[in-house]
């Protein structure tokens, strides 16, 4: 019958199990992009999640080509890249956005400096840049399952000084709430999401799972805990959907994911 070729369609590319294990990495990465990717959008800093993404590339490739542990070179990238951006700020008096956009920059162009000189690196700069969701291991799941934990601690911990930071630096300073104490914890948390989520959907394509299932939330809610479990519903739900989408398609499954998120973000504002 009808439904149950319907059904057939929606579940055969579940039967195997690297895909199951790539569902079940692709919605520890959208529960861990939609509590960050929420405070992205409230705090209007879409830039910063790009600029990480992008500022990995120089540790990604250089542990692909010394043979080290890509996430560990992902980590250190990214990592390095969040304190230049605060001591530029400090110390160079530049602004937020003018520290991530230079740095940004430098360490894209750096990575492809890497990348050209190394000899064979076409295949894994394809990895680089759009992930590769089917070959996530039970190793990364929990590293994932890890991550999640971490940053919905840091969320939990940090929510008032988060929130007084959103609505007036100066009132969170007087009420004590330590608002650069609160802007290191945003930034590392997205720090954490973006790095995290490197294996799945690769450096170009983390900031649609970050941003686009949030902004979608956004239109339908009003408090930040609700906007973050009905980020990561989205982002959960594009993750299934794109999987079956490329299983079916013969279509790149990190980018049909994150094609998807962003689709979901244009209905619900058309909604």
């Amino acid at each position: 019958t009808l439904r149950s070729d319907i059904v057939s369609w929606l579940l055969d590319p579940f039967s195997l199990v690297f895909v199951q294990r790539a569902l079940l990495g692709g919605v520890l990465v959208a529960v861990l992009c939609a509590v960050a990717g929420t405070w992205v959008i409230v705090r209007g800093m879409a830039f910063l999640g790009e600029a990480l993404a992008h500022g990995m590339l120089p540790g990604v490739a250089l542990a692909t080509v010394l043979g080290l542990p890509v996430l560990a070179g992902a980590a250190v990238s990214a990592v390095v890249m969040s304190l230049g951006i605060g001591v530029l700020q400090r110390r160079a008096k530049v602004s937020y956005d003018t520290s991530i956009g230079l740095l940004f920059v430098g360490m894209l162009a750096l990575g492809v400096i890497v990348i050209s000189h190394a000899g064979s690196f076409a295949t894994d700069a394809t990895a680089i840049l759009f992930g590769d969701i089917l070959a996530v291991t039970a190793a990364d799941l929990i590293v994932l399952a890890v991550a999640v934990a971490l940053g919905i601690a840091a969320a939990a911990l940090a929510h008032r000084s988060l929130i007084a930071l959103a609505i007036d630096e100066r009132v969170a300073r007087v009420l004590g709430l330590r608002p650069r104490v609160a802007q290191t914890v945003l930034v590392g948390l997205v720090t954490l999401a973006v790095v995290a989520s490197y294996q799945a959907v690769g450096s170009l394509l983390v900031v649609g799972l970050l941003v686009a299932p949030a902004v979608a939330a956004r239109q339908w809610t009003e408090r930040i805990p609700s906007t973050m479990v009905l980020a990561a519903a989205i982002g959960a739900l594009a993750v299934a959907v794109g999987l079956v989408v490329s299983w079916h398609a013969a279509t790149a499954a990190g980018a049909t994911i994150a094609a998807t998120a962003i689709a979901a973000a244009g209905v619900s504002w058309l909604l």
